[in-house]
């Protein structure tokens, strides 16, 4: 098996792979194989494959998580702990509360495109944005805003299998920003979080009460 490209840098150079270690290579097909490297380098990675079974890492439904612009390190772990615990995309917000502005697509596609690599998925979450919230609500699918002390729970919301999950910067929405959702208005319990552990929390209730 050849191994070329962004894959054998990273793992010559970031993984620090060598000669008859062995590592999990996913195939788009669905397979997952174990690779022992027979030469190492960071343009060229070789190996045998000693071992294969079928891998289906993708959830069912299709989770978008639209995301308020948060400073970096909370957006950027949002982006990685998102990917890995199954987000489709992200789609990022520009609210009115929002106290980061800088666009940075490369590095959100390379952090989420290394989470998923360390999580075994088919397929990188693409990151869109930053869009004005009235944007990014119209782009979305099936979007739900998520709002502490909301009545109505994200946990009981079955349907739609395929849905896109508002979650707010530190300082909350905007009343016109929690307009926009009109009674698309959804809660996650009776405490307050911060934006990245919102984030993830609803992602991940999201997910399992559509059986992942």
């Amino acid at each position: 098996m050849l191994i070329e490209g962004g894959d054998a840098r990273h793992l010559a150079l970031s993984l620090r792979a060598r000669v008859g270690e062995e590592v999990s290579v996913v195939e788009p097909e669905g397979r997952l194989l174990r690779v022992r490297l027979e030469s190492v380098s960071p343009r060229l990675v070789i190996g045998s494959v000693v071992f294969e079974r079928e891998h289906r890492p993708e959830p069912v439904g299709r989770v978008t998580l639209a995301v308020a612009m948060l400073p970096a390190a909370a957006l950027e772990q949002v982006l990685a702990r998102g990917t890995e615990l199954g987000a489709h995309a992200f789609l990022l917000v520009q609210a009115e509360r929002s106290i980061a502005r800088a666009s940075k697509p490369e590095r959100w596609a390379g952090i989420c495109r290394e989470a998923a690599m360390l999580a075994g998925r088919l397929r990188v979450p693409e990151v869109e944005g930053p869009f004005p919230p009235a944007a990014a609500w119209g782009r979305a699918e099936e979007p739900y805003l998520l709002q502490p002390g909301s009545p109505r729970r994200l946990a009981d919301l079955v349907q739609p299998p395929d849905l896109t999950l508002f979650v707010g910067p530190e300082g909350g929405w905007a009343d016109s920003e929690v307009a926009l959702a009109g009674d698309r208005v959804l809660g996650l319990g009776p405490r307050n979080l911060r934006a990245e552990t919102a984030a993830l929390a609803g992602l991940a209730v999201a997910l399992a009460v559509r059986g992942d």
